[in-house]
């Protein structure tokens, strides 16, 4: 992982309960209050570098106050520490899972260069630019930073175009990738990253060219996952690629996508009963979720017909008949399905009827939307 090393200076903060302290040996001037984090600083390194801060502690001295609140500061008070080691000049290191937190917060601090050389903004910009967005984990990491919550960054990565820039950077190497292919399913190894259309040498991926499914599927957030993979299809790739990623996405993100659906004569109406929430990686899905999930899902999927694999098409029904999604959603299921219905297995046409409280199956009943489906397959 990319590292960037700042400042010189040991470390001169320590924490006492939820307050940070400077030990220079000076009495510290100002108090900021950053969420539940309480920081007893010092005016001068701080609005050296700050054009917030200046602006801010200039009007609170003609009330002679020297506190202030940054509670919706991004990447909130982890960060504000950060940002006070290196107005001190102590060491810090700039990754790309803290970069993005840094460049948000110097953006919301207005640390430019008017407020000295080589301030936060250019330098995180610059670290940003050369370093993550030319490498394929660096800007999954620096992503997956943007989607958490307690952070409060998406909105301003979004302003300042961080959010596109690396959406862009995997999807041109994640394209280079697809290009590669000589079957949907058995790729040959890509060995090459890309950026600015220019191939460097880079480490061998194990596995085949689809290497970047799984990577997308875990990390992303759909918002940002719907914005890479309609970037990539934007850059020429393959219908089948993309049906396969979508396909990959929904098989990691919606639980109840993989749920075995047991049909049988139950007595019991525990046996066979779905849960209306499910955890993926302690990440708790609801019922509106998942339904929500699969209906933008659903309207990823390439146009064309026979892209995505008949089996994935029947499951994703049988799946939104549990989460009860819109009419529009299987209406066009039922029509993908139809035009393809001659690939499916005997198994995965039936489909049980779906019971609404607790989700449980009636035992013997089926429904199989074979009027709707046939009629799709057989339409001249």
């Amino acid at each position: 992982m990319a590292c960037l090393k700042l400042g010189s200076k040991s470390e001169v903060f320590h924490l006492s309960g939820h307050t940070w302290i400077c030990s220079t040996g000076l009495k510290p001037d100002v108090v900021i209050q950053v969420q539940d984090q309480t920081f007893h600083l010092h005016k001068f390194p701080l609005l050296s570098r700050s054009g917030y801060l200046e602006a801010l502690f200039s009007k609170a001295s003609e009330t002679m106050s020297s506190h202030a609140q940054l509670h919706d500061i991004p990447g909130g008070p982890d960060t504000f520490l950060l940002v006070a080691n290196f107005c001190y000049g102590v060491r810090i290191e700039v990754t790309a899972e803290n970069v993005v937190s840094l460049r948000c917060a110097a953006e919301y601090l207005q640390m430019s260069e008017n407020y000295g050389n080589a301030n936060l903004v250019y330098l995180t910009e610059s670290f940003l630019t050369d370093d993550v967005l030319t490498n394929w984990e660096d800007s999954i990491r620096a992503l997956e930073s943007c989607c958490e919550r307690k952070l409060l960054l998406l909105p301003i990565a979004e302003e300042l175009g961080i959010v596109s820039r690396c959406v862009y950077s995997l999807a041109v190497k994640a394209s280079y990738a697809a290009e590669e292919e000589t079957s949907l399913f058995n790729w040959p190894i890509s060995e090459v990253t890309v950026w600015n259309d220019i191939r460097q040498q880079t480490k061998s991926m194990s596995g085949s060219s689809n290497w970047w499914f799984n990577d997308v599927s875990s990390f992303l957030d759909f918002s940002i996952y719907k914005k890479f993979i309609q970037t990539v299809a934007s850059r020429g790739v393959k219908s089948e690629v993309i049906a396969a990623s979508v396909t990959h996405y929904a098989k990691r993100n919606l639980p109840l996508l993989g749920c075995s659906m047991h049909v049988g004569s139950s007595s019991s109406p525990e046996e066979g009963s779905i849960s209306s929430s499910s955890y993926v990686d302690d990440v708790y899905y609801s019922h509106d979720d998942q339904r929500s999930l699969l209906e933008e899902i659903m309207e990823l999927l390439p146009s064309e017909d026979r892209v995505a694999s008949t089996r994935f098409l029947l499951r994703l029904l049988r799946t939104s008949m549990v989460l009860h999604a819109s009419a529009v959603t299987r209406d066009n299921l039922e029509r993908k399905i139809g035009v393809q219905l001659d690939e499916a297995a005997l198994e995965d046409l039936l489909i049980p009827n779906v019971g609404y409280l607790r989700y449980s199956l009636r035992g013997g009943e089926f429904r199989t939307f074979f009027i709707n489906m046939l009629r799709w397959g057989f339409k001249p």
